[in-house]
């Protein structure tokens, strides 16, 4: 069966994947081809295409056509906690009541849209719940066989924004979900907000600077609370809609008025400043805690039956909470579907529907992988330079993994273009920017000069899987850079400019079956330096898509201070 899995319908992160007999043949987000940052408000026009043309096949020859968002019932128990709970937003109340199925008609006529646009004729469309979709995408592509749980939070799908079920048998059993305003996703993009970032986009910023911050200075229990079970968010101060929202310039945000009095102005610049890190520290501690106590709350006992826990949604992209998880003493293993966000539903809706197909759901295996996206041939790389208006200098070469180690050797950054773009928010390995850890200073350099964020931004290590134990002191996979784990004591001197302000590492062990060129680069570069690490960051500048071809390579390159990139085959210098 030929199934395409397409997301967008909560207005961000617009993707497409493809699965054939149950394998997954292509996937990538929007934002990549049309350049625009999570595709705000889009379908997945081009990804699609892209997908189609990975497979050589026809549009006719879709089978299905699915989202992941579905229909709520009139008598849900969702539709009805969203009313009672906004009842200071009337408009939003009444219209959960008596018109909650308005956002999946859209995203039904989108869909509908877009399979015209495509010319896919042939189809049936099928909606999935949107978190049965992160669930599907995490329990489905772990390869796990035993009694898995499973855990899903996000901002929010249609109500729902926490999932807590167990996969068993290929099938997934719900075990409790909670509905907004109840989200730690929405509690943690308010104060993302506050602290002066974007929501969808700035997390990753409050979680890298949580550990300059000391999180007793205060304490957020005024804002959420778990309690027998059950989860509760103070909407007199976050997760807030309508009149409630501070609003600043016309812009209104999910925090209140009287958070403003409770905390101080939103912080404002790119300096990790006081009281803001402290802040930070503290939302970081309080959504680990909150988070540990409702796995154990609610999948304790499966977790102690096989120690086996896989992850999606948002929040599962918050590596310091995963490493707690990790940490726990009954848990063997957890895995992180890499593309947790929304972006990962339209492969999570695929997969959901692969596995109610007898034939299909036999084929389903461990996603060990994320090279998904489009490649590019010497020859596309070579006309590319030649087309562009820069007039860049390029030369063939031999074997780029040697030249690459040896650029790098030398305490210069490089740019790396090869094969398969990643699915997913992390470059791992094939549209990278890498720099010698070793090198003083040069994670400052990579931040002002090329990358354009703020300084104190961490960088994370690709590291080879032969040497990642001694380095990490754990046996537990990390080929996504999901986790962050405690760097062994002996290396923190030795990779200093991979290493965060609490000595933690967010890793990618790198493995010679998935990414043949990276690793021997790897091999190359320990040869030289004797380290078998290098700094990686994803081939982009702030506020951009990661690069997707090589003409998006070349304007990224002549758009900043990088001196080195090898596109395939091809070096290309200023």
């Amino acid at each position: 069966m030929k199934i395409l899995g397409i997301s967008g319908v909560l207005g961000h992160d617009a993707s497409a994947a493809l699965l054939i007999d149950g394998k997954i043949i292509a996937a990538a987000e929007e934002e990549r081809f049309i350049r625009d940052k999570h595709a705000k408000n889009l379908f997945p026009i081009e990804a699609t295409r892209f997908c189609l043309q990975q497979a050589k096949i026809s549009p006719n020859e879709i089978d299905v056509v699915t989202f992941p968002y579905a229909k709520i019932s009139f008598f849900s128990k969702a539709r009805w906690h969203y009313a009672r709970r906004y009842w200071y937003a009337p408009d939003r109340s009444l219209d959960a009541i008596f018109n909650g199925n308005r956002r999946f008609r859209r995203n039904y006529n989108k869909a509908k849209a877009l399979m015209n646009e495509i010319g896919i004729r042939n189809a049936k469309i099928v909606p999935v719940e949107h978190h049965l979709s992160h669930a599907s995408s995490a329990y489905h592509l772990s390869g796990f066989k035993e009694k898995t749980a499973i855990v899903g939070i996000d901002g929010k799908g249609e109500y729902a924004t926490t999932f807590f079920g167990y996969g068993e048998n290929g099938k997934i059993h719900k075990i409790k979900e909670f509905y907004d305003p109840e989200s730690l996703g929405g509690l943690y993009g308010a104060i993302t907000e506050f602290l002066g970032f974007d929501m969808l986009d700035g997390e990753f910023k409050v979680m890298g600077m949580a550990p300059y911050g000391d999180p007793s200075l205060f304490d957020f229990s005024n804002l959420v609370s778990f309690k027998n079970g059950e989860l509760k968010v103070n909407t007199d101060l976050v997760n807030v809609i309508g009149l409630r929202r501070y609003k600043e310039n016309g812009k209104g945000y999910y925090f209140s008025p009287k958070f403003i009095d409770l905390y101080g102005q939103k912080r404002d610049g790119d300096e990790i400043d006081h009281p803001y890190i402290h802040y930070a520290a503290a939302i970081q501690k309080k959504l680990e805690d909150i988070a540990l106590e409702m796995i154990e709350y609610y999948l304790g006992d499966i977790i102690r039956e096989t120690g086996k826990i896989c992850m999606a949604g948002g929040v599962a992209l918050n590596v310091k909470l995963n490493q707690k998880i990790i940490n726990l003493p009954y848990v063997k293993e957890l895995f992180v579907q890499p593309a947790a966000g929304d972006s990962g539903t339209a492969l999570g809706a695929a997969t959901y529907i692969a596995s109610q197909d007898k034939s299909d759901s036999k084929k389903l295996s461990k996603m060990d992988h994320v090279y998904y996206g489009p490649a590019f041939s010497s020859k596309q790389c070579i006309d590319a330079c030649k087309n562009h208006s820069a007039k860049p200098k390029f030369t063939k070469i031999k074997d780029p993994a040697k030249v690459g180690a040896e650029i790098l050797a030398a305490g210069n950054p490089l740019a790396w273009f090869q094969g398969r773009m990643e699915f997913g928010p992390r470059a791992l390995g094939c549209r990278s920017i890498l720099g010698d850890p070793t090198t003083p200073k040069i994670s400052d350099k990579i931040n002002a000069q090329i990358k354009y964020r703020e300084r104190w931004r961490p960088f994370c290590p690709s590291v080879l899987e032969e040497d990642a134990e001694s380095i990490i002191g754990s046996k537990h996979p990390s080929p996504f850079m999901t986790f962050t784990f405690n760097v062994q004591p002996e290396w923190i001197k030795r990779i200093p400019e991979v290493v965060h302000e609490d000595k933690t590492i967010r890793v990618q062990v790198v493995q010679q079956k998935t990414n043949k060129v990276y690793y021997q680069l790897l091999r190359n570069f320990k040869k030289l330096k004797g380290v078998p690490v290098v700094l990686n960051t994803s081939l982009n500048r702030r506020g951009e898509p990661m690069v997707c071809s090589p003409e998006d390579a070349l304007n990224m390159f002549f758009g900043c201070d990088l001196e080195f990139m090898l596109m395939e085959d091809i070096l290309v210098t200023k």
